[in-house]
């Protein structure tokens, strides 16, 4: 086609900002070609220039920071941003990094790919934290959908901006959905029954949706009940939460997976045609080579499985975001002025300095905090280092621990604690090189040049070289074992697990062809950390994890532990020096019991960007307060956690709500430098309907010495609940600045659907009526007042079973059950591998005369299976599961009762053998 002048498409009414925004996207649909379309749909859509239609790429990494573009403001990781408890802290950051992102938009290319950088901003991530052992952990704000979707609007709203009509950058939430694994994450499989779906993880999800906050979504790379996310009903389904349109994009790669390591699809054209029609819209694959993926669109529409308006709905939610993004208004756009001075402005340190103080956590203080001591040692790994995590952006300049106290005291000393070592080989007598080693736990180590202060590092051609000062990298290379044999060690890489041989490759694949090396203790690390802290009057022990070392982008924490050198060198700093503080500087928490019971003070913040050791110096001297609370649940070291693949919260007793032993430190606990009093609870009604709501008042008083900031946090429970209830709920929460003497009453709205649970009986949200209590709390297990709160409305009814169908999912609950995919686009089902049993409770069972289960049963046949329905002891029938020819091919089997059943009974299913069972019905004899 002939292109046009620019003055031509300038005159186009997609051009004219005074038309309707749907006209205007009409009119470009319209003109684009279907080819023009197709290839709209890969992360790097080409321009189309005879139409004056510029490249777009989807998603900039956007976290706590522009990531991977360079030198920009470094705020602390989301977990820390989660520690602040601050909606208004949180939208100032996203609006720094949302305006930032607007810079290198503007004024710097995209190192690769075509056109500028995007504004696409892929944050913030809403997964919940589980599971502290994830290893993206850091990545997310809270284990609580409450506080996660309060913070993650927030965070939205500063990065879109406040302009009716254009966006300062497009939020994009990651990752859709329940994904809180990294181990083979691509292959597993979240079991969700519905009470934890609709009441744990879309409760996260939906509020940010339903604001109108996120642009779009980001579906995760993990299946759900047997089905890949990314061919998910839930992405439509969430599409209903809000009038505003939806542009869900892939994960990297993900589309591929469906394929080839999932085999959920046979080809790549079915796969990626169901993932169109199930709503991904642009898809994340083959980095810039858009050939391949795109080359599948076309077959799927050659083959007939997708046709023209698939590709157009996609395209044209593409175009709104880049519409709303002022692209085609250039002379309108609000912010399209802005500078790259931004970058890195003064503004924006003082605003990275706030928000690393402000998520600072006290643990535990008997009295040692504020320091008041002259001379300080700061000892261990992370005293003067500040860590990147993968997505990072560049910091500008770095502020250690060492460096804020320095800043303020004048006898600061510091020791690293590591050991430094030679080794030489054993053959050859030739010195590899003599190294600090840092152990990180998991028996991963790593070893820095004793004179450079770089890491070595393992080649692509397996040879050694010490020359990273930095690890930041996909495949870590610096990061090794030593395997003790009698007097030597082997030298082993974590990344391929291989030794290193005689002529100093990494290339021996056994013990036994590996080189042996004599490992010289050149300097005792410990033995310096305990001559510092013997000399000073304080101790500042510093220890926690490297972002990209054990718990990182694909891979899990095996423990909670703190790697076993760091907690020696703590141990032995305690010893000579009482008076020692523990910092943990990590993404995710760890067992503390040791430290909890012996020192006197324990800090934890997250790894805090460019302002760390500036804001943690403030804090630990006095000159803040440490506002911080924990987004999560700190287990202790005995507590026995759940399979990491167990994501029934409610039955496996995950997080704050359903976790059956107390843990060290509670979900929302902090402490403070000054003392607050609650008093004068007040409930505007002692009672309330289901639909209705009561105001919650509460009085909050500084009786400390100094200014302070203190959350209150409201939490619910339900007494003597018909389902299992979580043992507190947060439904609120408040950050209060107050000055000492100074009080201030809180008032929340507390509506009656906070009080809501998902009725498996009914499919919908219920608030039973009933006894509940109001609880005003300082965390999870420290209640300060409580008052009780009636629900009144009619008591729920008898589930009805006949002659209605009932989903096999819709269980009250369960044992030795896994939930699986229905049919590959929808539904979802229940199997047994041996046997397994659903209880359906107070069913009523009047006038059924027959029963029929839909059931689906693949492989030889060679062992019976059947389905037996029980009343308590009585058992009403035993049915017979055929071959059905494939796990997506239903049957239904039934029997007849002799008579018909009367009254209202706990069901109970018991699935003998290796199928799947969809659904069941009770007939009456009409």
């Amino acid at each position: 086609m002939t292109s046009l002048s620019a003055s031509a498409t300038e005159r186009l009414p997609y051009r004219d900002p005074a038309l309707p925004l749907d006209k205007r996207i009409d009119d470009l649909v319209e003109r684009l070609t279907l080819d023009e379309r197709i290839a709209m749909l890969h992360q790097y859509a080409p321009a189309v220039p005879r139409l004056g239609l510029g490249a777009f790429r989807t998603g900039t990494e956007a976290l706590h920071g522009v990531a991977w573009l360079g030198e920009a403001t470094l705020f602390p990781q989301a977990v820390g941003l989660g520690a602040t408890w601050d909606e208004e802290l949180v939208r100032a950051v996203a609006e720094a990094v949302a305006v930032e992102q607007r810079a290198f938009h503007h004024h710097r290319r995209a190192a690769v790919g075509a056109g500028p950088i995007s504004l696409q901003a892929w944050a913030p991530v809403v997964n919940l934290l589980r599971d502290p052992r994830w290893g993206r952990n850091e990545e997310g704000y809270s284990e609580d959908p409450v506080h996660t979707a309060r913070l993650a609007t927030a965070y939205c709203r500063g990065l879109a901006g406040d302009d009716p009509q254009y966006m300062r950058t497009a939020p994009v939430l990651k990752h859709f959905l329940a994904y809180n694994n990294e181990d083979d994450r691509c292959t597993t499989s979240s079991s969700l029954r519905p009470r934890v779906l609709h009441e744990y993880d879309l409760a996260a999800f939906r509020p940010v949706i339903a604001d109108g906050a996120a642009t779009g979504v980001m579906a995760a790379y993990n299946l759900v009940n047997g089905r890949p996310c990314h061919v998910s009903p839930l992405i439509n389904e969430l599409r209903r939460w809000s009038d505003e349109e939806l542009f869900v994009v892939s994960d990297a790669e993900a589309p591929s997976n469906l394929v080839d390591p999932e085999h959920y699809f046979d080809d790549h054209a079915e796969s990626h045609a169901a993932a169109l029609k199930a709503g991904i819209d642009s898809f994340t694959d083959h980095g810039e080579d858009s050939g391949v993926p795109i080359g599948r669109l076309r077959e799927a529409l050659r083959r007939g499985m997708i046709d023209e308006s698939d590709v157009d709905r996609a395209v044209r939610r593409q175009l709104l975001v880049r519409f709303r993004l002022g692209e085609f208004d250039p002379d309108l756009d609000p912010y399209a002025g802005i500078g790259p001075e931004v970058i890195d402005c003064a503004e924006h340190r003082d605003l990275a300095r706030r928000s690393a103080t402000e998520s600072v956590v006290l643990l535990r203080n008997d009295g040692m905090l504020p320091l008041a001591a002259p001379r300080v040692a700061v000892i261990g790994p992370l005293g003067d280092m500040l860590c990147e995590d993968w997505y990072s952006g560049t910091p500008p300049y770095r502020i250690t621990c060492v460096d804020g106290l320095r800043a303020a005291l004048d006898d600061v000393v510091f020791v690293e604690g590591a050991d430094r070592v030679a080794l030489r080989s054993h053959t050859s007598g030739a010195l590899l090189g003599t190294f600090d080693i840092t152990d990180w736990g998991g028996a991963a180590l790593t070893l820095r040049d004793a004179e450079t202060g770089r890491y070595l590092s393992l080649k692509s051609d397996d040879t050694l070289v010490a020359d990273q000062t930095l690890i930041k990298s996909w495949e870590v290379r610096e990061t090794f074992r030593l395997e003790a044999d009698g007097d030597a060690v082997l030298l082993q890489s974590v990344l391929t697990g291989r030794f290193a041989a005689a002529d100093g490759t990494v290339t021996a694949e056994t013990r036994e062809d590996a080189e042996r090396w004599h490992r010289e203790l050149v300097r005792d690390g410990t033995a310096a950390a305990r001559a510092a802290a013997e000399a000073a009057d304080v101790a500042i022990v510093v220890l926690g994890n490297h972002p990209l070392i054990n718990g990182r982008e694909t891979q899990d924490r095996a423990s909670i532990a703190l790697p076993a050198g760091q907690e020696a060198l703590l141990r032995a700093v305690a010893e000579v020096r009482p008076n020692t503080a523990l910092v943990v500087m990590s993404s995710y928490p760890f067992a503390l019991d040791w430290a909890h019971e012996h020192l006197p003070a324990v800090v934890w913040m997250s790894h805090g960007g460019q302002e760390s050791g500036r804001a943690l110096a403030d804090v630990l001297l006095g000159e803040a307060e440490p506002g911080g609370r924990l987004p999560q649940t700190w287990y202790r070291g005995d507590d026995e956690l759940p399979d990491p693949l167990d994501y029934d919260v409610i039955k496996a007793g995950w997080t704050y709500q359903y976790h059956r032993a107390t843990p060290l430190y509670p979900f929302g606990h902090g402490l403070s430098y000054t003392t607050f009093d609650y008093r004068d609870l007040r409930l505007s009604s002692a009672s309330v309907d289901q639909n209705g709501s009561v105001d919650v008042s509460v009085t909050l008083a500084n009786t400390g010495p100094r200014a302070g900031s203190e959350i209150v946090q409201l939490h619910v429970r339900a007494l003597d609940a018909r389902y299992q209830a979580p043992r507190v709920r947060l439904a609120d929460f408040g950050k209060v600045r107050l000055d000492p003497g100074q009080s201030q009453e809180l008032t929340f709205h507390l509506p009656a659907e906070a009080l809501a649970h998902w009725d498996v009986a009914t499919g919908a949200f219920t608030v039973d009526p009933g006894a509940y209590e109001v609880v005003v709390a300082r965390s999870a297990d420290d209640v300060m007042l409580s008052a009780p709160l009636t629900v009144i409305g009619p008591a729920p009814s008898p589930r009805r079973v006949v002659d209605r169908r009932t989903s096999s999912v819709d269980f009250d609950d369960y044992a030795d059950i896994t939930i699986v995919d229905a049919t590959r686009e929808t539904g979802d089902a229940v199997a047994a591998t041996g046997a397994g049993t659903l209880w359906f409770h107070s069913v009523d069972l009047s006038g059924a005369v027959r029963i029929e289960a839909e059931v689906s049963r693949e492989g030889d046949g060679s062992a019976p299976a059947c389905l037996e329905f029980r009343t308590g002891d009585r058992l009403l029938a035993e049915l017979s599961v055929p071959m059905t020819g494939g796990r997506y091919t239903w049957s239904t089997v039934a029997a007849d009762f002799p008579a018909p059943l009367a009254g209202v009974h706990d069901l109970r299913l018991t699935l003998y053998g290796d199928f799947r069972l969809a659904a069941f019905q009770f007939r009456s004899a009409r």
